[in-house]
């Protein structure tokens, strides 16, 4: 990196924030490029956060080895390009770490249920591919064994890329196979240890990943939490059922108060679901495997490994589903250090009752105060007796909610007593149903799906079931074709006359039906801002095809919908990208309200993609809003919130609340000022 003409001295890592060309470089490609610095928050691993002012200048290719592991990457998804349903994304995810194609939903599902593991690469598949080579090699003499295992460890690690929890776990292998030469067995704890001080020697950094802190601390758990746990189990339990249960015991209990951290938020099914998924594991990530190394030789053998690995693949998504669309799967909880320290300590009193039996005051004093603490602490199991209190429920005067919904988008817009405005009704699962629940709200006065992908649409069925909707505007885009048709088919089916949303289209000017661009729904009057003129006739937005069409240009059709309470503006930006932004800002009038438009501030913006790194700084510097809101899930694969963007809209005087960090945020009006409900506030 040069800054100001000269290198700076010493190096360092920087963070470039670019366009999407960035993405689509391979990794180990040479770059260089030109843009504006800026300093990181002290103790950052990067030393300067660079904004690119243009593409990456490729100066090299990538080395033969990143080359080679990228070929094997691109055909395994290649041969898993046919599989059906989650599949699909399964495959190269509990293979490889791919995660690529896991939709947002499903990978939501996942963290609700505590299976992210599977497709995050660690331990578990490097014990997993460990025996497997052992077992193959039996016949060997154990220096070839031993090679064999180097051989293979070494590939898989440049396979599925060094992350922290791959490199720990692949330090651990190296002091297993050392034992291995030498005709010793390793003993875990010391190797685990081992390992942990040679990696933080040599990169320390390493502590402040949090895949490197999980990692760690769910091996340490196994390693001495769960023998404790088995012994517990009474002896008529046969062993193994014994250390099937222990073992996600013991590393949900070591992981929970760091994942609360990211996600503030305890999944109550995470042990049932990995015992249900357990047995799935390994033949999907073997055979995931197989199929990643026929891939460049026999692409017909590849292609029905993968469809062999389909089966358990789809078992773990089916678990995932299930466990995350149970009541309840999510129990609420304190973010940030407190709520961590809280977590630990709930922890550890569970265990003294699980683990303690000679002691029964000891027992009866933990067992009070725990209960004590979840429900004097913990909103989760507060909610409930809350809700039934005097003034318990939503803040009275309450007009705005952004529901926590994951990494997706559900807003709702209060238009009477029981009676609002939806904007997106975020992934498959029960939270948007939930939230509109929660709120009171029995009637939608008007449903807007801003486009139709699914972290936007997927949850339909919870907010159509029990209530009654008048009327549902959609995006004139009908892409990706399949979600857009079962959409379609669903809102029909439930009888809601549905329309197609347009701004300044005048009669007849894209198809044999007008579509709309403004309206009332109770006391809230509402305008569409963006898309200003359609690209596919109206009649085949309402009738889109059963499939066909990836859906790459959904989001710059995203209806941008603004909302006029009395006494509050708010504005929904969808999944619009920068050049729909910038000429959305170009047609923003010059004075507020003029022209029906928003003038040049609204009281509330939900933000444009998840908080994406991709953002108008114009549009942003026009709107001035008082809140901005930013849904997106916790520790999500996409870098959503990027802090770019929370940066943009506090530079605007804006209060920035991001959903993965405070869960739900609520907007009320009190007198001429606006009062803010969330969990991190």
């Amino acid at each position: 990196m040069v800054a100001g003409g000269a290198p700076p001295p010493g190096g360092g890592v920087a963070l470039v924030l670019g366009d999407e060309r960035w993405s689509r470089l391979a990794v180990g490609t040479r770059v260089a490029t030109t843009g504006r610095a800026a300093a990181t928050d002290p103790g950052d691993e990067a030393v300067a956060l660079v904004v690119a002012s243009g593409g990456p200048g490729v100066t090299g290719p990538p080395g033969a080895l990143d080359a080679g592991a990228a070929a094997l990457r691109s055909r395994l998804l290649e041969a898993t390009d046919d599989l059906p349903g989650d599949a699909r994304g399964l495959v190269p995810g509990a293979a490889v770490g791919d995660t690529s194609r896991v939709p947002a939903d499903l990978a939501t599902a996942m963290r609700t249920s505590g299976l992210t593991h599977v497709t995050a690469v660690s331990g578990a598949h490097v014990a997993v591919l460990g025996v497997a080579v052992l077992a193959l090699t039996a016949g060997l003499p154990r220096p070839a064994r031993t090679a064999a295992c180097a051989l293979v460890l070494a590939g898989f690690v440049l396979l599925v890329r060094p992350e922290p929890s791959v490199v720990r776990a692949a330090g651990m292998g190296a002091v297993a196979l050392a034992g291995l030469a030498v005709g010793r067995r390793s003993r875990a704890l010391p190797a685990l240890a081992a390992t942990v001080t040679v990696l933080l020697v040599v990169d320390p950094w390493l502590a402040r990943s949090y895949g490197f802190v999980l990692s760690v601390v769910a091996t340490g758990a196994i390693v001495l939490l769960a023998p404790a746990l088995v012994r517990r189990v009474p002896g008529r339990v046969p062993r193994w059922a014994a250390v099937a249960l222990a073992v996600p015991v013991a590393a949900q209990a070591a992981c929970a108060p760091v994942l609360v951290l990211l996600d503030p938020g305890v999944s109550l099914y995470a042990v049932p679901a990995n015992l249900a998924a357990a047995p799935a594991v390994a033949p999907a990530t073997l055979l995931g495997l197989a199929a990643t190394l026929a891939a460049p030789v026999a692409p017909t053998a590849a292609a029905a490994l993968a469809r062999v690995a389909a089966v358990p693949s789809g078992w773990i998504g089916t678990v995932a589903r299930t466990a995350a669309g149970l009541d309840g799967a999510r129990l609420a909880w304190p973010g940030g250090p407190g709520g961590a320290l809280l977590l630990a300590g709930v922890t550890a009193a569970g265990l003294v009752l699980v683990l303690v039996r000679r002691a029964p005051r000891l027992r009866a004093l933990v067992g009070g105060g725990l209960a004590l603490v979840l429900l004097l602490a913990v909103p989760g199991a507060t909610a409930p007796l809350a809700a039934l209190a005097p003034g318990g429920g939503p803040p009275e005067g309450w007009r705005v909610v952004q529901c926590d919904v994951g990494q997706g988008d559900a807003l709702v817009v209060r238009t009477g007593t029981a009676s609002a405005v939806v904007v997106d009704v975020g992934p498959d699962g029960p939270a948007a149903g939930a939230c509109l629940d929660a709120l009171g709200v029995e009637r939608v006065d008007l449903l807007v799906l801003t486009h139709h992908h699914a972290d936007h649409v997927g949850g339909l069925p919870g907010v159509l079931a029990g209530r009654r909707v008048e009327r549902a505007l959609v995006s004139p885009l009908p892409e990706p074709a399949g979600q857009a048709r079962r959409t379609v088919d669903a809102l029909e089916a439930a009888g809601v006359p549905v329309d197609v949303g347009l701004a300044d289209a005048g009669p007849g000017a894209v198809g044999d039906r007008d579509p709309d661009g403004e309206g009332r729904a109770g006391d809230v009057a509402w305008t569409v801002l963006w898309p200003v003129a359609s690209r596919v006739p109206v009649a085949a937005a309402l009738d889109p095809p059963a499939d066909g069409g990836g859906g790459e240009e959904a989001n710059d059709a995203s209806l941008v919908v603004h909302l006029r309470a009395p006494g509050l503006d708010v504005l929904a930006l969808g999944d619009v990208e920068p050049e729909a932004q910038e000429r959305l800002a170009a047609l923003l009038p010059g004075a507020p309200g003029e022209g029906g438009g928003p003038g040049t501030a609204v009281d509330v913006v939900k933000v444009a993609h998840h908080g994406s790194a991709h953002q108008s700084a114009r549009l942003a510097q026009a709107l001035a809003p008082s809140v901005a809101l930013v849904s997106a899930g916790a520790g999500n694969s996409y870098g959503h919130p990027a802090r770019s963007t929370v940066e943009l809209y506090r530079a605007t005087g804006a209060l920035v609340l991001t959903t993965d960090r405070c869960g739900a945020v609520t907007v009320a009006e009190e007198g001429d000022r606006l009062r803010v409900w969330a969990g991190c506030l």
